[in-house]
């Protein structure tokens, strides 16, 4: 893929997304307009929340992740297909599960949980088959044999296909995902607001020098990893356990013997 420069990001990039989104009141208003829940007063919102229960286990990096006193919503935001969205979906609920449920707590404090992930394209187009597939899929847990019968686990997970924003009924909601998809926000006051919200940002020198710090960090280790002739799926691999090895509190001379990176390389994680 082509590497975006600054002025190139819109709302729907990765860092960008997750920027406007410590915005609390724009991050309450969008789960609002895309779930149909209100939020109450929000606990926290946290950007790319790390959940890693056992150092033993993998962790997940949240994109951004609400709370309050009744629930608990994690927003991704997918740019580009990704294998095994199901299986990400359900491991990303088992861990938000994990952080919602304070040890010795009885099952009944579990808060009503969503995952929502908002993509640029359509994640069961195979299954569709037909154009570009349904605006929003919502999964529930219901009973095989008898539809009407509902686990009443409290848990719901929501994917959003922007692509197919011509389809959605909800003027609100349609409006938003044209948005998302095209980057433009039409009339829509939320979609401007966010749009507006995007100039500004692009206008900190500091998230400027951020995202190219960031870039050149990326490039640098990209290139390190060719030189060394690993594969980069291997190294992905290694870089991720590095990190949960970190986080751990394992030492960095064993992580580096573990997942075969220099101490040094380490450290620059």
């Amino acid at each position: 893929m082509k590497r975006k420069s600054f002025d190139e990001l819109t709302f729907a990039d990765d860092g960008m997304f997750q920027t406007v989104m410590k915005n609390p009141e724009l991050s309450a208003e969008l789960v609002e307009r895309l779930l149909g829940v209100r939020v109450k007063q929000v606990e926290y919102p946290e950007l790319e929340k790390a959940i890693e229960p056992y150092y033993t286990s993998r962790g997940v990096r949240l994109d951004v992740y609400l709370k309050d006193e009744d629930r608990a919503i994690d927003v991704e935001l997918q740019s580009y297909p990704q294998k095994a969205l199901g299986k990400r979906m359900r491991y990303y609920q088992s861990m938000v599960d994990c952080d919602c449920l304070m040890k010795g707590q009885p099952y009944t404090k579990l808060r009503e949980s969503y995952i929502l992930f908002i993509c640029k394209f359509d994640p069961f187009r195979d299954a569709a088959k037909s154009g570009n597939g349904l605006p929003r899929y919502t999964f529930r847990n219901i009973c095989a044999e008898n539809n009407s019968v509902n686990l009443d686990d409290k848990c719901v997970k929501v994917v959003y296909n922007a692509s197919a924003y011509k389809s959605e009924e909800d003027p609100k909601v349609r409006a938003l995902l044209r948005f998302i998809q095209t980057n433009e926000p039409g009339e829509d006051d939320f979609s401007k607001r966010l749009s507006e919200f995007v100039a500004r940002v692009k206008e900190n020198e500091k998230f400027r020098k951020e995202f190219s710090d960031m870039n050149l960090h990326d490039f640098d280790i990209m290139t390190e990893a060719k030189e060394e002739g690993l594969a980069e799926g291997a190294r992905q691999k290694a870089v991720e356990n590095a990190r949960n090895l970190k986080a751990a509190g394992v030492d960095i001379n064993i992580i580096a013997k573990c997942v075969g990176l220099s101490v040094e390389e380490v450290k620059k994680l």
